[in-house]
C-alpha cells in the first residue's frame, strides 16, 4: 500500500477480515464490516486523570462490499482498518462522549450482529505475566458472556512477541476457512 504506517495487528485482522468473508459465501454486493473496539484514553484531550480506573473504549467500524473487499486483496484491508482507528482524533472522540452525554446507548450483544467481524481485548495485557498463585497460565480464553458468531478477541501470544487470536465463528464458517488456501498458507507459515 506504499506505507509502513500499518501494524501487524491491523495486517493480521485485514488477513482474518478477508478469510471470514470468503469463508461465509456472501454475494458480493453484501455490506461488510470489521468493527473494532479501541481504547481512546491515549486520544482524549485533556486526557483523563491518572486516578481514573476502568475502561475508555469507543467502537469504530471498516466497511466494504463484500467483493471488493477480496478483490482488493489484503494491503487494502488492512489499510482500511488502519484508515478507521487514524481518524479517531482527540477532537472526534470528545464529539462521541458530548454526544453520547445527551443520548445514552448501550451496547447490546443478545442480538446477532450479521456480517461482521467484532474484535475486542487487547495484545498489549500482559496476560501470561499473571500469577493468581496456581503458577503463570498456560492459555487465556474469554468468557461466555462474549461468544456469537463474527466475535474475536486479540491476546499477546505465549511466545515472546506472537498474538493469539480467539474466535468465535460459525462452524460452517471454520470448516470453510480450513479450506481456503490463502488464510491456511498464512496459518501455516
Amino acid at each position: 500500500m506504499g506505507t509502513d504506517r500499518i501494524s501487524s495487528l491491523q495486517a493480521l485482522l485485514g488477513h482474518f477480515w478477508r478469510s471470514v468473508t470468503r469463508s461465509r459465501c456472501l454475494e458480493a454486493d453484501e455490506e461488510v464490516k470489521c468493527k473494532i473496539a479501541m481504547g481512546t484514553r491515549q486520544r482524549m484531550q485533556p486526557p483523563l486523570p491518572k486516578q481514573h480506573f476502568g475502561n475508555a473504549v469507543e467502537s469504530e467500524s471498516a466497511t466494504s462490499a463484500a467483493g471488493e473487499l477480496i478483490e482488493h486483496g489484503l494491503g487494502w484491508a488492512a489499510w482500511r482498518i488502519n484508515n478507521v482507528l487514524a481518524s479517531k482524533t482527540p477532537h472526534e472522540v470528545r464529539k462521541f462522549l458530548d454526544e453520547w452525554v445527551k443520548n445514552p446507548r448501550m451496547v447490546n450483544y443478545s442480538r446477532p450482529i450479521s456480517n461482521t467481524l467484532l474484535l475486542g481485548s487487547s495484545p498489549r495485557h500482559n496476560v501470561y505475566g499473571n500469577d493468581f498463585g496456581w503458577g503463570k497460565p498456560m492459555a487465556l480464553r474469554s468468557g461466555a458472556g462474549t461468544k456469537f458468531d463474527g466475535r474475536l478477541h486479540a491476546f499477546p501470544g505465549k511466545e515472546e512477541g506472537s498474538i493469539d487470536f480467539e474466535a468465535c465463528l460459525l462452524p460452517e464458517t471454520l470448516e470453510a476457512m480450513g479450506e481456503d488456501a490463502e488464510f491456511m498458507e498464512a496459518v501455516a507459515t
